[in-house]
């Protein structure tokens, strides 16, 4: 979707569709919105009056402009109370109107960037407004459709036509449009929903696709693109590396294993990295510790952590961020042959510790050890923030709203359940404690790879800091968010790309 910050007035654009947020209130009309129900003969103050549309988010009124200039259809979409207007509520209305134009075949949508009465608004949160609006706007008007037989929209069975143009406006009675930097915000908006829309793309594609030579082959492909320094190991640099628990993973499928990762310094060599790491499990039978038939094909996800970290380093290039990030994918399946781990089996881990493997279905923490001791090990970063689709007990702990998040560092965690806020992906903070530990005592190694069903996000979480030292180190598990279904509108049932936005916001506020 191709979208641009315009500072003419939208009942002067001729165009398809102009959407128009209303919020939930008693008061009168102000700004566009009355001069568009002047314009329009007062007929949302009549559907106000009588109750037919209040402002709620729910509410939706589309009506047909009778003169030629100017948009050939007004939608006002009701906003919710004025008072809770948040990032993701502008991004909610905006993916509404796209899916209202998708609903009325319209390809070129003109959206007005919601800023209530004005009233002390400060210049940067307009920005960020324009930024939200210009997500979701990108983010809805993405489907996947590379794996379905091309039909003629026109056809009767075909499908809707996409939004290919976005133009974003702002109320000019509540904020000069030319003291704000609404290109910019744009280019950032865009930015990040094209790394989450990447992040999506890997997701949807099935593991007989999204192998992790795929994974590795993308990486590539973006480090062609914008610059970044790539290095892609195969089974021969994993055995040089030592990753003796990657490699156990991968032993049980035909599918040969990567491990990737992608540097961008975009700030001087002596300023530390950060890095982010991602799970790239590309498909996830459980192994020997089978899973059930029913709903496997779902599996297809478990890479959502490493779809994410290569969707933020989509964000990082297109905006050439002034920071230095390096983004790490293990990458693996876990299928079952007679080389598969078996339970009971101890394993070993580039970090010299060994694994006593009580279930192989808990086998992204040992692609996760490898990949984070290498990381501490090669960049000395200052963060690392790693995710993953770890564990059933994350959805049992907070559902689908929210991942859990669990660290060595208050800052780092603040940080991040901060930048999760602003991105709409939220986190939310579980405790690291050290009685905790004792649930990965093992008789035969130096720790079991699962600390059995208490609390069980958490023990994967003490898991993982095994193998990161004293580094600052955050781990988000997004079994519960990845993927599924959602009541927002720029979401589309299946994979949604989280945490691509909550780490682009991290990374963002750290740039600057």
């Amino acid at each position: 979707m191709e979208l641009e910050f315009r500072t003419t007035s939208p009942l002067k654009e001729a165009s398809e569709l102009l959407a128009v947020p209303v919020f939930q209130s008693r008061e009168d009309l102000v700004g566009l919105a009355a001069e568009l129900d002047q314009a329009l003969g007062g007929i949302l103050s009549r559907a106000r009056s009588r109750g037919d549309f209040r402002g709620r988010e729910e509410d939706s009124l589309l009506l047909y402009a009778s003169e030629e200039e100017g948009p050939a259809r007004v939608a006002f979409l009701g906003a919710g109370p004025q008072d809770e207007m948040d990032a993701d509520l502008i991004r909610r209305v905006a993916g509404r109107a796209v899916r209202l134009a998708e609903a009325n075949s319209v390809t070129q949508l003109s959206f007005l960037v919601p800023q209530g009465n004005g009233e002390g608004v400060n210049v940067h949160d307009v920005a960020y407004r324009v930024q939200a609006a210009a997500e979701g706007m990108a983010l809805a008007s993405w489907d996947f459709r590379e794996l379905v037989s091309e039909k003629d929209p026109e056809e009767e069975d075909g499908p809707p036509p996409l939004v290919t143009e976005g133009w974003l406006h702002l109320d000019s009675s509540a904020q000069d449009p030319e003291e704000v930097d609404g290109d910019g915000a744009v280019r950032t908006g865009h930015a990040v929903a094209e790394g989450q829309n990447l992040a999506r793309d890997l997701q949807w594609r099935p593991g007989n696709v999204a192998t992790p030579t795929h994974l590795g082959w993308v990486a590539e492909q973006l480090a062609d693109a914008y610059g970044f320094g790539s290095r892609i190991l195969g089974p021969g640099e994993l055995e040089e590396e030592g990753m003796e628990a990657l490699l156990s993973v991968s032993r049980g499928s035909d599918e040969e294993p990567r491990f990737i990762v992608l540097e961008h310094r975009g700030a001087g060599d002596d300023v530390p990295m950060v890095a982010l790491v991602g799970k790239g499990l590309t498909f996830d039978t459980g192994g020997v510790s089978l899973k059930p038939a029913k709903g496997m094909e779902s599996m297809k996800y478990d890479m959502s952590g490493g779809a994410a970290v290569l969707g933020a380093m989509k964000t990082v290039g297109l905006l050439q961020l002034p920071i230095n990030v390096v983004g790490v994918v293990p990458s693996s399946e876990n299928m079952v042959n007679g080389s598969a781990n078996k339970p009971g089996d101890v394993i070993g881990t580039r970090a010299g510790k060994t694994v006593e493997v009580i279930n192989t279905d808990a086998e992204g923490r040992l692609i996760l050890a490898d990949a984070l001791s290498y990381t501490v090990d090669h960049f000395s970063p200052a963060a690392v923030v790693d995710c993953a689709t770890l564990t059933g007990a994350c959805v049992v702990a907070l559902g689908h709203h929210a991942a859990a998040l669990l660290g060595t560092d208050d800052d780092l965690m603040d940080e991040l359940r901060a930048a999760g806020d602003r991105s709409g992906e939220r986190c939310w903070p579980l405790p690291l404690w050290k009685p905790y530990r004792k649930q990965l005592e093992s008789t035969v190694a130096d720790l079991k790879n699962v600390g059995g069903r208490p609390a069980g996000s958490i023990t994967a979480g003490w898991f993982l800091s095994e193998f990161v030292g004293s580094t600052s180190w955050a781990h988000l598990d997004i079994a519960g968010t990845a993927y599924g279904e959602s009541d927002r509108p720029y979401h589309r049932k299946g994979g949604f790309g989280f945490p691509t936005r909550l780490l682009a916001e991290w990374l963002l506020a750290r740039s600057s």
